[in-house]
């Protein structure tokens, strides 16, 4: 989303400062704090009857731009997106994390990442291959959950002691019963759905300490996409992502015993609270062999999450060094037990 913020100095666009925290003017240098920044340099203010919906008609993306706009690039794909409804309902943020990374560091981070790869094509980590990269507000709900489990088990111990010429086994046998009550904080799902969820699960964690009340000049020279899925469709998936962590508790409190059975488990999650938060990501579009690669980079950590592409002959002389170390080993194992190895 791009809103225009007029420098009280010489009227040029403001835009958010990642390494300051401030509105920052590339003409003049001035720099405002976000919550002393005059309304009246505020162009326009955001306005849910005033904003426009986009849809990109290559790959479906939805993004939010300002009302005069008739035509923008995607920003997954690329390609030219038309101006479609007017949004409805209410799309103010709660909650945002505010980009902390520029976009000189992002880049210089994500070469660095590239020459990491050991199986990646030679080609692939040389020249500038970087055909775009867009920082953007993703959406998030953010969940507080508190749960409890109910749980029954019939456990066992056993143990062996011998008497003398014979072996004893004692078997002892012990019900158990717990009730557990846990809470977790702030559980994330993105809620986009042109997003890949194993992609933005695999950009966290998010330093929550820098969570913000949402401010629109947070947004400024960034996009935003709404969300398409609300605090109720993305609930199960949260459930999916807590239930296993109280599941292994439970495991831990149930320990030193030769086997455990249970007999009943109930756990139970309940919604406290939920943010509608957006977080920063840097979307890098990445040319190599005649294909585009997509990858994501945390706009607040840095961490870059993407399958670069494998080079089958790297793959190859990997495998073939591993099976030459092998045999090396194995030859020396038996020439040193005498024998013979072809």
């Amino acid at each position: 989303m791009v809103i225009q913020y007029k420098c009280p100095n010489c009227g040029s666009d403001m835009a958010f400062d990642s390494e300051s925290g401030h509105l920052s003017c590339s003409n003049c240098g001035r720099q405002d704090n976000i919550e002393t920044f005059p309304e009246t340099n505020i162009l326009r203010k955001f306005d849910p009857q005033e904003a426009k919906e986009y849809h990109c008609e290559n790959c479906g993306a939805v993004i939010l731009t300002e009302a005069q706009t008739t035509a923008t690039h995607c920003s997954f794909c690329g390609a030219p997106v038309l101006l479609a409804d007017r949004l409805t309902g209410d799309l103010a943020p709660a909650k945002v994390i505010p980009f902390t990374i520029s976009k000189d560091e992002a880049v210089a981070a994500f070469r660095k990442w590239t020459n990491n790869g050991r199986l990646t094509p030679r080609g692939f980590t040389s020249g500038d291959r970087i055909k775009k990269m867009t920082g953007m507000y993703v959406p998030f709900w953010l969940y507080d959950i508190d749960g409890t489990a109910d749980v029954a088990a019939l456990a066992t111990r056993v143990h062996s002691y011998t008497s003398g010429d014979t072996i004893y086994t004692e078997t002892d046998f012990y019900d158990i019963r717990r009730e557990i009550d846990l809470s977790y904080l702030k559980v994330p799902a993105d809620a986009s759905e042109k997003m890949d969820d194993e992609l933005m699960d695999k950009l966290e964690p998010y330093n929550y300490e820098e969570l913000k009340d949402f401010k629109m000049p947070y947004l400024a020279g960034f996009l935003a996409e709404k969300y398409d899925y609300d605090e109720e469709a993305l609930y199960s998936r949260i459930e999916s992502k807590i239930v296993p962590y109280i599941d292994s508790y439970i495991g831990s409190t149930i320990s030193g015993y030769s086997t455990v059975s249970y007999t009943h488990k109930q756990i139970l999650t309940n919604k406290k609270n939920v943010y509608y938060t957006l977080f920063p990501v840097w979307m890098v579009y990445y040319d190599f062999d005649n294909k585009e690669h997509t990858f994501a980079m945390n706009g607040q950590t840095g961490k870059v999450v993407g399958k670069p592409p494998i080079s089958g002959f790297k793959v190859a002389a990997w495998f073939t060094g591993i099976a030459a170390s092998v045999f090396a080993v194995m030859k020396v194992v038996a020439f040193a037990v005498g024998g013979v190895l072809w």
